[in-house]
């Protein structure tokens, strides 16, 4: 697995290669079609992310000081934007998420093409993988 910022990189390539933002979407879809089911022992109202207009469940485990990430949701844009940040973040150590800088967000544009509500659940998003981080951070 490569560096969080490696991944970020990798990710502002991808969307570079699309012309406007009806493909970007069209990626983020395909994205989240792809992302790893879930449990559904995780499906839980604590797994919730408090904060998203659509609902959003996130689980992590910690392994060898690596934490993984699994997510679903019921939006299928949503789905995709919790698929990226899986990608960047999962199976990187506790202090790595906790340090990181998403910066990719700002370089795709991201935040300027998604609804007040969808940023803040992006933000909500974030925040609650890092509280994951920070719980197992040792």
């Amino acid at each position: 697995m490569g560096s969080i910022e490696k991944i970020q990189s990798e990710i502002v390539k991808e969307f570079e290669m699309f012309d406007n933002w009806m493909e970007k979407y069209e990626y983020i879809i395909e994205l989240g079609k792809d992302l790893p089911e879930i449990n559904p022992i995780h499906k839980t109202e604590k797994n919730l992310i408090k904060g998203c207009q659509s609902r959003v469940w996130l689980y992590a485990e910690e392994k060898d000081n690596i934490i993984c990430y699994s997510a679903d949701s019921d939006a299928i844009i949503t789905k995709g934007i919790v698929a990226l940040l899986i990608r960047v973040l999962s199976k990187q150590t506790a202090k790595a998420i906790i340090k990181s800088d998403l910066t990719f967000i700002d370089k795709i544009g991201f935040k300027e093409q998604l609804s007040q509500t969808r940023a803040n659940g992006l933000v909500s998003m974030v925040k609650a993988m890092k509280v994951y981080a920070l719980a197992f951070n040792k």
